[in-house]
């Protein structure tokens, strides 16, 4: 067993991810249960009932930061996905046909052979719902229908106003319930109620952590620079109802408590305007976008993506669980979304907003229009967008990014100036 109790959050982040990975790959090994299973999908079910879990889009974006996803893209384009489905989705078919192949061959295809991600093994079924986007139901249905697997989903309604009725909240209670007793049926055993109570004690010291580090980008000058919550996100999507995550999050932020404490801050004294990024992360150029802002001594202290996992509720109140699974805010009416992009600049203490029109995601980025101009005309902060997609890196361009960014940066240079002459 490996000594932890010495590693950085860095290195126990690696390790964790690795370790979930090496799991899944022991557990098909040992012919026990794997699930593929959306990123906000409750994951206390599968863990209370000692099933592996794979999520398909923190692996596809792994594949996307690590330059591999053109190749997988390939194999999903000659399948006929077309171009304008999201390009998690088509990294993740392309790599299961890629699996696929590899099962009836016993030979691995060359585009596996040399890919930088994470090796997984195809799931005995899978796992998803509709409180961030209704791509996910095609896209897990497909994937049942491609194994010839179970699916079980998770209806989760929009909700177009706020804060959520009690029926909404009642009917998603139910919806776990009929998940329970399909994978009481996958499994062959009962659920133990018990041992769901301490994994959702756990997904909640596990949010608390994650929480804590967020608020710590609040500080100015700022000890985190929000780019780290994008890559420390794979812990809370893959391991919240596990200790995996707790642990990790827990040593960041005593880490980042640590430096603030010494005034040691992210940008080392360079930190001059701070920005909003509404969207997902451009991984495979996460670089290029870090280090493009960074360029220009901006530093992104706000972002509602990494929020989508607070996900705090009551242990053993279903009512309270089956709330903090609704209340995504993208799952959520245009008042509240402005409500949650508000707050989240002005805890921030933001100077202006970059918007990531993202291809692939259609729900996050068409409300981002109103939502800017309903926000400017409230808090007078300058914004841009850019176009982009979170894992084709055909629909990015450097040059575009770096243009709308230095006309930001010029526009938050103004106010700045405009405040100070006042």
């Amino acid at each position: 067993m490996t000594d932890t109790s010495n590693m950085s959050a860095k290195e126990l982040l690696g390790f964790y991810q690795e370790e979930l990975y090496e799991e899944a790959r022991r557990a098909k090994k040992e012919g026990k249960l794997v699930c593929w299973s959306a990123s906000v999908a409750p994951s206390e079910f599968c863990v209370t009932m000692d099933i592996a879990m794979i999520y398909p889009e923190t692996h596809a974006a792994g594949i996307g930061a690590r330059k591999g996803a053109l190749d997988v893209l390939e194999v999903a384009d000659e399948k006929g996905y077309n171009v304008d489905t999201c390009s998690y989705a088509r990294v993740n078919m392309g790599y299961m046909e890629l699996l696929k192949q590899e099962a009836l061959t016993g030979k691995t295809p060359e585009k596996l052979e040399k890919s930088p991600a994470a090796r997984i093994p195809l799931p005995d079924l899978v796992i998803t719902c509709n409180n961030i986007c209704n791509t996910l139901l095609k896209w897990y249905e497909n994937l049942a229908v491609e194994l010839n697997i179970p699916l079980i989903i998770i209806d989760v309604p929009f909700n177009h106003t706020m804060p959520i009725p009690q029926y909404s909240k009642d009917y998603i209670a139910e919806q776990f319930k009929n998940a329970i007793s399909q994978l009481e049926e996958i499994c062959g055993k009962k659920f133990d109620y018990d041992k769901f109570l301490k994994v959702q004690e756990q997904t909640q010291r596990s949010v608390a952590q994650w929480n804590r580090i967020a608020s710590l980008s609040s500080h100015k000058p700022s000890p985190l620079n929000g780019f780290d919550l994008f890559n420390y996100m794979a812990l809370i999507v893959c391991a919240r109802s596990r200790d995996y995550a707790e642990i990790t999050f827990k040593k960041f932020a005593d880490e980042l408590e640590e430096n603030l404490k010494n005034g040691i801050y992210a940008f080392k004294g360079n930190e001059q305007k701070r920005v909003t990024w509404e969207g997902i992360a451009v991984w495979p150029h996460l670089g290029h976008t870090f280090k493009g802002l960074k360029n220009l001594g901006n530093i992104m202290t706000g972002s509602a993506y990494p929020g989508l996992w607070n996900l705090s509720y009551t242990p053993g109140d279903m009512s309270s669980m089956a709330e903090a699974y609704t209340r995504i805010y993208i799952n959520t009416c245009l008042d509240n979304k402005v409500k949650v992009l508000s707050d989240i600049i002005s805890g921030g203490k933001c100077d202006g907003v970059i918007y990531h029109q993202n291809r692939s995601c259609k729900l996050m980025s068409f409300l981002n229009v109103e939502t800017a101009d309903i926000l400017q005309k409230g808090n007078h902060l300058p914004y841009v967008s850019f176009d982009g997609d979170q894992t084709d890196p055909r629909n990015f361009s450097p040059a575009q990014f770096d243009t709308r960014i230095q006309a930001l940066d010029e526009m938050m240079k103004q106010n700045k100036e405009g405040v100070s002459n006042e």
